[in-house]
């Protein structure tokens, strides 16, 4: 953990020193500006609040938003509402996973993705939908994930 981090960590702490129970906002905060929760961040936050690694990693293990691995630079999302179940997200989902040898939670070894399965990105009538990062991808078939996938590693996006 360098000093930045140490940093932003204290920053945080400092803003809620004085509420109450304060341990799951400064993982959220942590979380928000650092991208993940690792257990170099949980033992610091430990040391410093009255609170035991045992009980923060309770937390960030019970709350599937939070990451205990930096994310991938890019993040997939992967509707599985029920529009996008009945026109075939789950085989979407099968398809980016073979693709990338991940499992939804998990991010590729190079760091490249990181992969959620979602319950809804609000585009029903687009079904099944993926978001990379912030761009929408509708009606996706899974012969086409190669194609979005490739769009993402050649650095053009």
């Amino acid at each position: 953990m360098d000093a930045k981090d140490i940093f932003i960590i204290d920053t945080v702490l400092d803003k809620y020193k004085d509420v109450k129970d304060p341990a799951l906002i400064i993982l959220q905060n942590v979380q928000a500006v650092l991208g993940y929760v690792g257990k170099e961040y949980l033992e610091y936050i430990a040391e410093k609040t009255v609170y035991s690694l045992t009980e923060l990693y309770g937390i960030v293990t019970f709350y599937p938003s939070f990451r205990l691995e930096p994310p991938g630079k890019h993040m997939i999302k992967v509707c599985q509402g029920t529009a996008c179940h009945v026109r075939g997200g789950e085989k979407v989902l099968r398809e980016i996973q073979t693709q990338l040898c991940i499992k939804p939670g998990g991010t590729t070894e190079d760091r490249l993705f990181s992969l959620e399965s979602v319950r809804c990105l609000g585009c029903c009538g687009l079904s099944p939908v993926i978001m990379i990062d912030n761009e929408t991808y509708g009606r996706v078939k899974p012969a086409k994930i190669r194609e979005i996938l490739n769009k993402y590693r050649g650095g053009s996006k």
